[in-house]
């Protein structure tokens, strides 16, 4: 069971995270947010490290989410993590953002550094590193199709495709209007020749199967960044059928067992992953981020697969 805290110990000062030993210094916002796997391989790390804290869960209210982070610094913080809902209003919240938050229009990580609150965003990055690690390839080198394009991590994902300079990005959308603007914000990444052949190298198409089949005849990676299939009684993402053995499949939802998504590409002999990786890299960037070291990768990462598997048992 890991510790939970709320607005009011964070308002009220460092004296609640003193009680924790060693003090809790760091700590992941959420609504909710016990179900997040964080402090596990967090706290292996700074176990490993010999860092003298610990990292917390601090469920937060969307209407006091502002106050709270403004309160870390006096609370003793030295950062956090944030995750849904917060990830918007933490942009607002910080002192100081790095480009690719701006441009995603979310913060997952900030940092308190001589009184400030600085907000990054690890999400596009994690992923980038997740993919390489799990499919040996890299996002420049791919044709990727991303399912759910609107905002949120879907956001992250196309900024971070795109800025590796992805071979061609295909954005999906049940609303078309935000995929359609959001390729409009892209545009400017995909213009020159690289791709030879008729096919225009930045796509915005609805989500249906008559759209999709014709666009996944030329995708490479399929990512699904839509919140489907974290229940398993929610619709299948892609119909069985579109799904043919030469993709790779990437879930960034990660779930107690497999998704039906990942069941279906292993059916039809492609290869999959799920989000799991995407949390540890973007972790450890958050880890890096607040330390200035490199963070104990394979630590972490045992400590996660423990957690996934006490979890399951």
């Amino acid at each position: 069971m890991h510790d939970i805290f709320t607005a009011d110990d964070i308002l009220s000062g460092a004296e609640a995270f003193s009680r924790v030993t060693p003090p809790a210094r760091l700590g992941v916002f959420g609504d909710p947010v016990e179900h997040s796997r964080s402090p596990a391989f967090q706290n292996a790390a700074l176990d490993a490290c010999g860092l003298g804290c610990r990292y917390v869960l601090l469920h937060v209210k969307p209407d006091r989410f502002q106050e709270a982070v403004r309160g870390l610094g006096a609370a003793g913080f030295i950062g956090a993590n944030v995750t849904i809902p917060h990830k918007a209003a933490a942009l607002v919240a910080v002192d100081e953002a790095c480009d690719t938050s701006r441009r995603c229009g979310a913060v997952n990580t900030i940092a308190l550094r001589d009184g400030r609150l600085l907000g990054f965003s690890t999400d596009g990055p994690g992923l980038s590193r997740a993919i390489r690690e799990e499919f040996s390839v890299d996002l420049h080198d791919l044709r990727v199709v991303l399912l759910g394009a609107g905002g949120g991590a879907g956001r992250a994902i196309a900024m971070q495709c795109a800025s590796e300079g992805c071979e061609r990005l295909v954005l999906v959308n049940r609303t078309a209007e935000k995929a359609q603007g959001l390729a409009a914000e892209l545009e400017s990444f995909f213009r020159n020749d690289r791709l030879a052949g008729p096919a225009e190298r930045l796509v915005a198409i609805p989500f249906d199967d008559d759209s999709l089949r014709r666009e996944l005849a030329m995708a490479d990676l399929v990512i699904n960044a839509t919140s489907l299939g974290m229940r398993h009684s929610d619709p299948p993402v892609l119909h069985p059928r579109l799904i043919t053995p030469n993709l790779m499949i990437y879930d960034t939802v990660y779930t107690t067992g497999q998704s039906r998504l990942l069941q279906d590409a292993s059916a039809a002999g492609a290869r999959g992953a799920n989000g799991l990786s995407m949390l540890l890299h973007q972790g450890a960037l958050a880890f890096s981020i607040w330390f200035d070291r490199e963070a104990p990768l394979e630590i972490m990462r045992a400590a996660l697969l423990e957690c996934v598997k006490t979890s399951n048992a």
